[in-house]
């Protein structure tokens, strides 16, 4: 008996997961081609919880029972070279739409021979149809951006490189970001996936998004490891003394252990004080 009810629980329990990773709706960014090119050959690359080679955007869309009005997007990372969808955008979908959440994952092309555009392409692209289809998906009226390492720069980009309103994230959560493109403080393999292996002083300072915050920069919730040994602290801090520069809304949380790439899992010490903080700064919106 109690093997067939832990088998019970077993496959129900597996059963659950798979649907909370299982998307409500799959949507082609380019139905009818992209308007840039990223250069990639060959197929698609999915090793099951990261992938490699986009030349498909797609947005992946999950579905609360009941929409609080407001939806996420999160940009995973991957230096610029994958996209960890897993465990840095699907594992994210349950406690999102537990909350009244619409969510949304962006597997988003790769900027392949110095593509630098394509990424924020797709990025712009998916915030028009995040907003434009509001009404069927939850009609919420806010959206805001989530993103980890090398995505929290993409995520970053789009809140101060939109280039009209309805591009521009109402908020962005940023989980240790890829900011500066200092070589002192940067992630190097990030930087030249996005820039290429020369790139010129004013190419870096175009895309070192502390240079680049402006009064509507939307406010920001950034979290981070002084122990970051990929992507040095600094890169948070520095972006949040720009915000709070520029007047506008921030808060930092800088948890002294964790390291790089954290992002829900259940082994991260501080999971419980950041998620609480997350759900209490979310309510403001």
């Amino acid at each position: 008996m109690h093997r067939i009810l832990f088998t019970l629980f077993f496959c129900l329990f597996v059963a659950g997961v798979a649907k909370a990773q299982t998307p409500d709706l799959v949507i082609p960014l380019w139905p009818e081609g992209a308007p840039t090119d990223n250069g990639a050959t060959g197929p698609e690359q999915d090793f099951g919880d990261h992938v490699t080679n986009v030349s498909v955007p797609e947005l992946w869309i999950w579905l609360p029972e009941q929409c609080n009005g407001v939806a996420v997007m999160a940009t995973p990372g991957g230096s610029y070279y994958d996209v960890w969808y897993m465990h840095e955008g699907k594992s994210w979908a349950e406690w999102y739409n537990a909350q009244g959440f619409t969510f949304a994952v962006l597997k988003y092309r790769l900027p392949r021979e110095e593509h630098r555009e394509v990424p924020l392409d797709d990025a712009r692209r998916a915030m028009h149809i995040l907003r434009d289809r509001a009404a069927e998906w939850g009609n919420y009226q806010k959206v805001g951006i989530q993103g980890c390492s090398a995505g929290g720069h993409l995520a970053a980009s789009l809140c101060n490189l939109y280039q009209e309103p309805a591009e521009r994230p109402d908020f962005q959560i940023l989980f240790y970001p890829v900011i500066s493109t200092d070589p002192a403080i940067t992630h190097a393999f990030s930087v030249q996936n996005l820039l290429g292996k020369e790139p010129t002083q004013e190419l870096l300072d175009a895309y070192s998004l502390d240079k680049r915050v402006t009064k509507d920069t939307p406010p920001a919730f950034i979290l981070a490891s002084s122990d970051d040994g990929l992507v040095p602290v600094q890169n948070s801090v520095n972006y949040y003394l720009a915000l709070l520069e520029k007047g506008v809304s921030a808060s930092l949380h800088i948890y002294p252990t964790g390291g790089h790439g954290f992002a829900f899992g259940d082994g991260y010490l501080y999971k419980r004080q950041w998620t609480e903080e997350v759900e209490k700064w979310l309510r403001s919106f």
